[in-house]
């Protein structure tokens, strides 16, 4: 990457140029974003991954502009009208928009007004009017007329004179210095507005569009949910969108530029320059406001998603224990799973506890004889249809012994049900049995869970399907990236879904590492990922510090202490003349090492202080512990709700324009 392109990116995000050139040059050799905040920080400067993401981005817009500048040079140079001063203008620019201001007098038109008066041999004439010098217009004009009409051409004074102003306003239109004064107008002053389209107003489906239906307001303050609500609105045919400014300012601020005299010519000039805003500039950069509002609009949404997504894969795990899963319903019975505490597949049956059937009794018993049979240690129900009365059921039962009771999310729960994933691991089992195991599973491990379903099916976005679906995956696929390589993943239980998003792995490699292991066995040491199929040096590299091994024969490799770093460890051993496992066990022992003892060339501050703190708690999870809820009793419908009154809730999304609260 070009040095200019550097420079400018440590300009807009307040870094230095080295941190910028080791981010491009770690993410050009392959690392992820997961393993460069975490694992090269000393090159960074310890950025976080926010902003090795910012980085990545800013070098993927200037990567493209220089291929985009390519394209433009290439066009003008064919057409013949590349000089070395425009070239050097091309290479100079670092924004997309100057650049495509400076390529339009020379991009390829389609059929216009002005290319047909061109045709018509006018362009003459335009440079004489443009140049706005005292002359008898008409006679002028007179010259162009073709009176014989036996060939196709100008018919009279006014048609050589229209097509005269349709060149100058295409000139105006084409021109920077214009275009910059209207963009100017549009970033001060641009309102958004909208209205409904008359035909469409009394329609049952236009009425959430209502507060749209006379709408106005400055651009700038619209925020992220305004802006993709009424695009919705005009993408189904209700409501009609506009941005604009006052036509009379902009026509003055062009005609204080472009009209410079005061003779013959003038009105022609500013008839031109009024059709130009109207009919070409106007349109051009309302256009370029909408792609604008619409960019910011999406990436404010895919943030909410992205941050709300986050919060729900970072959610509090069970941990391995023993559960029940109810996916409750009314007529269909509550459907039940039995798990082991590795998410496994014990028993499923339904009950009908509810109306029509109200076989609370029988419902009873089972679940006690299930929770009896499998040792169940907590019991989690979906927060669907009846859930409210199936936690009753089962808060109502004497277990013999304490049952944890727990709510769960179901969101998605039945995509995943209907899903190649689900089928492939429950081809015996239909839809119901699959949607219950993922609520137990949910409660057991919600990040290992929710990887399998698409994230924007979860359902903790605002106006996901409106935004950019590709900018929207991008996004939720880094967040689930980032949190999975934060928490860390156990390789010899994690399924393939889980381990594709891995630093360094993909779906192929996460399948040959399953594979390998049902072949093989659990895996001892983290050295034995080398032996997995198309699991390479670079790829270790990437992985190894995320993938934990539960009572290895190394403790390290059950931390996220990376290999490359575990001499580190060995020469704080033999400095504290004592063992691995006494320096882990014992804080009193790790508090004699002294970090700046150890730094070296390679192996910085920040990297010693990050070793000392897995020290600490090898392997521990990040999540905080599960904590059981449960909602106020008598509460039931909306009218049981009074002002004043504190009820506990759960926060199950949260938007731009207000949070939803779940309080039962």
């Amino acid at each position: 990457m070009e040095l200019k392109y550097i420079q400018q990116i440590a300009v807009e995000l307040s870094l230095s140029i080295k941190q910028i050139i080791s981010v491009s040059e770690l993410h050009k050799e392959g690392s992820t974003i997961p393993f460069i905040s975490r694992y090269r920080k000393e090159a960074t400067g310890n950025l976080d991954e926010v902003q090795v993401g910012h980085v990545i981005d800013k070098i993927k817009y200037y990567d493209e502009l220089e291929k985009r500048k390519d394209t433009v040079i290439k066009t003008i140079e064919a057409a013949g009208k590349l000089t070395p001063e425009l070239k050097q203008r091309i290479d100079n620019s670092i924004d997309a928009t100057e650049l495509e201001d400076i390529y339009l007098p020379y991009k390829p038109k389609r059929k216009t007004k002005a290319t047909v008066a061109m045709e018509k041999g006018l362009e003459p004439l335009a440079k004489i009017l443009f140049d706005q010098k005292p002359l008898d217009v008409e006679a002028e004009a007179s010259k162009y007329v073709n009176e014989s009409g036996l060939l196709p051409g100008v018919k009279d004074i006014n048609e050589a004179l229209q097509g005269a102003r349709d060149i100058i306003a295409e000139w105006i239109s084409e021109n920077e210095n214009a275009r910059n004064i209207v963009r100017k107008l549009f970033q001060s002053e641009a309102k958004l507005s909208s209205r409904v389209l008359t035909s469409k107003k009394e329609e049952e489906d236009a009425q959430k569009y209502r507060d749209y239906f006379e709408f106005s307001e400055q651009l700038g303050k619209s925020p992220s949910h305004r802006i993709l609500a009424i695009r919705r609105g005009e993408k189904e045919g209700f409501l009609i969108m506009d941005i604009s400014v006052n036509k009379e300012t902009a026509n003055e601020e062009l005609k204080r530029v472009f009209l410079k005299e005061s003779n013959s010519t003038s009105p022609h000039i500013a008839q031109a320059i009024e059709d130009c805003f109207y009919r070409l500039l106007k349109p051009s950069i309302e256009t370029e406001f909408r792609m604008a509002s619409k960019t910011r609009a999406d990436e404010e949404a895919i943030r909410v998603f992205a941050e709300n997504l986050r919060q729900l894969l970072l959610a509090s795990p069970l941990g391995q224990k023993r559960v029940m899963a109810l996916d409750p319903g009314f007529r269909t019975g509550c459907k039940v799973v039995c798990l082991d505490e590795s998410g496994m597949f014990l028993n499923y049956t339904t009950i009908f506890p509810h109306a029509p059937q109200n076989d609370w009794q029988g419902a009873t018993l089972t679940l006690k004889e299930l929770v009896a049979k499998y040792d169940i240690q907590a019991i989690g129900y979906g927060n669907g249809t009846a859930s409210k009365e199936t936690d009753q059921l089962v808060r109502n039962i004497d277990f013999g012994k304490p049952v944890s009771i727990f709510m769960v999310n179901e969101s998605g729960a039945s995509i995943y049900s209907a899903s190649e994933v689900a089928r492939e691991e429950f081809p015996d089992y239909d839809v119901t049995v699959r949607g219950s195991v993922s609520i137990g599973r949910r409660l057991l491990d919600p990040l290992s869970e929710l990887v399998k379903i698409d994230a924007k099916s979860i359902g903790v976005g605002q106006y996901q399907h409106d935004v950019n679906q590709t900018k929207l995956k991008e996004s939720l696929d880094q967040v689930v990236q980032s949190c999975v390589n934060y928490v860390g993943v156990d390789v010899n239980t994690a399924s393939k879904h889980l381990l594709m998003y891995v630093s360094g792995l993909n779906a192929t490699v996460a399948k040959n590492i399953v594979e390998y292991r049902t072949k093989n066995g659990s895996f001892k040491t983290r050295e034995e990922l080398k032996k997995v199929s198309m699991l390479g040096p670079k790829a270790f590299e990437q992985c190894a510090g995320f993938l934990r091994i539960p009572g290895a024969r190394h403790p390290l490799d059950n931390s996220a202490v990376h290999p490359e770093s575990y001499h580190v460890v060995e020469a704080m051993v033999a400095k504290a003349n004592t063992t691995l496992r006494e320096l882990i066990q014992h804080a009193e022992i790790r508090k004699q090492i002294k970090a700046k003892e150890f730094v070296t060339e390679t192996i910085g501050q920040f990297t010693i202080e990050d070793i000392l703190k897995e020290l600490e708690k090898p392997g521990r999870d990040p999540r905080s512990p599960i904590e059981e809820f449960r909602f106020a009793d008598g509460i039931s419908t909306m009218s049981d709700l009074k002002p004043g009154m504190k009820v506990p809730g759960i926060v199950t999304n949260i938007t731009n324009f207000g949070a939803f609260v779940d309080v039962g």
